[in-house]
């Protein structure tokens, strides 16, 4: 699995973090502490990076899923 987030060069270093560690699943409470900032910083930086508009993709490879067989699996390399 591989996740990259798409329009992340319009976001600050620091909301990008914490884009990064939401995205991640991490609560807000583990994201103070990691960062050293306050839960308000952290809503902020948050709320800001998302009207920048970014997106987030996850590239999952089929046979992760279980849901093709070889041949198909070739063809979706393609």
């Amino acid at each position: 699995m591989h996740i990259e987030i798409r329009g992340a060069e319009k976001l600050s270093f620091r909301e990008r973090q914490v884009v990064v560690l939401k995205e991640m699943g991490k609560t807000t409470e583990e994201i103070t502490r990691t960062l050293k900032i306050s839960a308000s910083s952290v809503a902020t930086l948050y709320s800001r990076a998302r009207t920048k508009g970014y997106e987030v993709v996850i590239i999952i490879p089929g046979n992760a899923l279980g849901i093709f067989g070889e041949e198909d699996e070739d063809l979706a390399e393609e």
